[in-house]
């Protein structure tokens, strides 16, 4: 594993431990590489590097992933591709839905037995899937399942598109209610720190907002990256030239209560991941999401509320206020309904935007980690 994979860690710490766990990747796969990769490795093989185009067409462009239905390939090429190139990466061994089924949650089992999770979640007018992009996450924050489950290790720049196919598939395939559509948000909010897999992770949203047939050809403006703040990679996320939205997750406005809830905050305290959160605001134009998940009794006391307000007050910012899905055995809890609706108040009454998200899959364990962690 590359050491630009992961933030630089101080010697101890957890984001050092976390390094060292990080397991082997699979296979190379198709969606591992660029078109121009692509060529390269079919040549590789003896086959024409015009092959390379029709398979992107079919793999990204068709959503077809049968090889034996490739009519465009002759079979000696469709052969030695699918030996090569299309390692299987992403088994299916759980799947629940809810919400009338259009809201489906899934583990899949990779190649070292690892499991990670996606979610489909269709609404009237997009659909968003959430994606992992580690097996397990380093960054040990205490309410939160996969945190507490820790690293197996970063996942590959397939094995994240491929949860996003995998998706685009089933609706392709109308196999959602609501008849035949296309994924038009990605969040990387699964399980894992995305940015401590940043070039893997860099690879794989590249390859989702390039133009079909290079990739999926979805617009940046649709893919939301999810940091609890390290702050040399949101500074140089900042520089890539593409326009995510940046969410952080802040859960705590005062250090001493977030250095509990998310260790990292003793090597990147609040006030340096909002200034680096708002300097990715100043260059991209994109308005930073403030992930903030209310525990009772913990970060929703109206004094809190205050600070944070004044944190952000005349940012470019907006609030997502989580309501906590508590994981079995957990002393974390959801906050009473009033303080929710009392953190709201205080907040707009300091001008900032504010919103409550939406709860779905709650009944299929749907916080990051608890299907994965029941599953195992």
């Amino acid at each position: 594993m590359s050491s630009q994979d992961l933030p630089t860690p101080t010697r101890g710490t957890f984001v050092e431990r976390a390094a060292k766990k990080a397991g082997a990747l699979p296979p190379q796969h198709i969606s591992d590489l660029t078109l121009e990769e692509r060529k390269a490795a079919v040549i590789a093989l003896g086959v024409p590097g015009f092959r390379a185009d029709q398979l992107s067409r079919q793999w990204f462009g068709r959503l077809n992933d049968d090889p034996s239905t490739w009519s465009d390939l002759t079979g000696d090429a469709r052969a030695k591709i699918e030996e090569a190139l299309l390692p299987p990466l992403l088994d299916p061994i759980r799947t629940l839905s809810c919400d009338g089924g259009t809201t489906v949650k899934q583990v899949w089992r990779l190649h070292d037995g690892s499991l990670v999770e996606s979610v489909l979640m269709r609404y009237p007018n997009r659909v968003t899937m959430c994606v992992s992009s580690q097996a397990g996450c380093g960054m040990n924050c205490p309410f939160c399942a996969t945190g507490q489950a820790g690293l197996t290790r970063n996942l590959s720049t397939a094995e994240i598109v491929e949860q996003v196919l995998a998706g685009s598939r089933m609706l392709a395939r109308g196999e959602v209610p609501g008849g035949v559509g296309r994924v038009s948000n990605v969040v990387l909010m699964g399980m894992g720190e995305p940015l401590a897999n940043y070039n893997r992770v860099i690879k794989a949203l590249r390859m989702l907002t390039s133009p079909a047939p290079d990739g999926l050809g979805m617009s940046a403006r649709g893919i939301t990256v999810s940091t609890v703040g390290l702050v040399p990679r949101i500074r140089q996320l900042a520089d890539e030239g593409l326009a995510f939205t940046l969410a952080v997750s802040l859960h705590a406005p005062d250090d001493e209560l977030r250095n509990e809830l998310v260790p990292v905050n003793n090597r990147w305290p609040v006030a340096e991941v909002l200034d680096a959160a708002w300097e990715y605001a100043r260059k991209t134009k994109r308005r930073v999401s403030i992930e903030y998940a209310l525990i009772k009794d913990i970060n929703d006391q109206r004094e809190r509320a205050e600070m944070l307000g004044r944190l952000l007050k005349s940012k470019l910012v907006h609030v997502n206020l989580i309501p906590l899905n508590p994981t079995p055995g957990s002393k974390w809890t959801a906050s009473r309904p009033e303080s929710e609706d009392e953190f709201v108040r205080t907040l707009e009454r300091h001008g900032v935007a504010v919103t409550v998200r939406d709860t779905r899959g709650r009944e299929i364990d749907g916080a990051c980690g608890q299907l994965a962690a029941s599953t195992a």
